[in-house]
């Protein structure tokens, strides 16, 4: 992640709080003694009104009807747990949202997935699962919304804040923002098809382009090294997307030959640091195919040699030396660094300019 997030608090976060109270004052406290009843949700009554309505309307929608009944059904299965099971689940419930500890690889944070819920108890595993990934389906917050607000609304107040207009996971593509009719999707990051507890928990909730989040990310687990890696299945640390410390990632770029017309990723080598986060940069660059795309990036005809042509071309209009261009080229990437990715045009300049490239190429005609 090239920048994190400023956390914006919104109503919608009343889901969760939502959310924590069934868990922990319904569904742990279920017993084969106490009947499931409205009255469990008397502590809360914006719950309790939201519950009322749910189950006495005649006609409930579609995202109604499922929150009611998977509240109900998921308090029948914990009914019939142990204190020392529930006692577990209470800790991977806890563990399970907060992500910053997780994605520190913190060891107090004992993570679960489903596949962990699923070896002792696979019905129970089966009801969460089709509770936790239907609850940001449209209908189920479409029937919270009086209550909660709702997205739009959220990535309006979010994108207020964080105003920079680019994807913080690949920093290539644009961010729709508050001057768009249509908003960006978030992304699960602890994917909503493998946690259990956390898919309404805005800490885990980030806007991404589409490329990073439906061609790459999909439903890779940040959170544990994948199963073609030296240590599968092993944690491991990533970007926390709302960490209040600023990081800068260094990238460097190595080039193999000078034919530019010829360039290919695999005459390009890639350095990032630094080495105090070295481990989630590693994360960062598996998850969203970081190299890949940036080495695409510099083969291209309309990025790479575009920007060799932009030197040149200021060159000889302007009477300047390639030196010149590369320096002004630095402190508008150290100004605007996403701007025209200029965090990735300089050092992608800087590599040309170590092999000769400029004393090499052509004149523009």
């Amino acid at each position: 992640m090239l920048f994190p997030y400023t956390y914006v608090p919104h109503q919608m976060e009343k889901m969760q709080e939502f959310i924590d109270f069934i868990f922990f004052d319904v569904w742990c406290k279920a017993n084969s003694t106490l009947t499931y009843s409205l009255d469990l949700f008397d502590p809360l009554t914006e719950l309790w009104e939201l519950m009322r309505d749910f189950t006495f309307d005649t006609d409930p929608s579609k995202g109604a009807k499922f929150f009611y009944e998977h509240v109900e059904s998921i308090y029948k299965e914990f009914s019939l747990l142990s204190p020392k099971e529930i006692d577990k689940l209470k800790s991977w419930y806890v563990a399970n949202n907060d992500i910053k500890k997780i994605s520190a690889n913190d060891a107090t944070a004992q993570i679960a997935r489903y596949i962990d819920i699923q070896v002792k108890h696979p019905k129970l595993c089966k009801e969460l699962s089709s509770f936790f990934r239907g609850l940001y389906d449209n209908s189920c917050l479409s029937a919270l919304k009086s209550k909660i607000g709702n997205l739009r609304e959220h990535s309006r107040a979010f994108f207020t804040i964080n105003n920079i207009g680019k994807c913080p996971f690949c920093g290539i593509n644009d961010l729709k923002g508050i001057h768009h009719t249509r908003r960006e999707a978030y992304d699960h990051y602890l994917p909503k098809y493998r946690y259990p507890f956390n898919s309404i928990n805005f800490y885990n909730l980030a806007p991404a382009c589409n490329e990073c989040n439906s061609v790459y990310k999909l439903s890779r687990d940040p959170a544990h090294h994948p199963k073609k890696s030296s240590t599968p299945g092993q944690r491991r640390k990533f970007f926390y997307p709302f960490s209040s410390t600023p990081h800068v990632i260094d990238l460097q770029v190595n080039l193999r030959h000078v034919n530019i017309d010829n360039l290919k990723p695999n005459d390009i080598n890639l350095v990032f640091g630094p080495t105090n986060i070295a481990e989630q940069i590693d994360t960062w660059k598996d998850v969203y195919g970081i190299e890949e795309r940036y080495k695409a990036k510099f083969c291209t005809k309309n990025d790479g040699k575009y920007w060799l042509t932009q030197v040149t071309d200021e060159c000889e209009g302007y009477g300047k030396k390639p030196a010149d261009i590369l320096k002004m080229r630095a402190e508008q990437a150290h100004k605007f660094p996403y701007a025209d990715c200029n965090f990735l045009k300089k050092p992608f300049l800087d590599a040309c300019s170590q092999k000769g490239i400029f004393n090499v190429l052509p004149k523009s005609p």
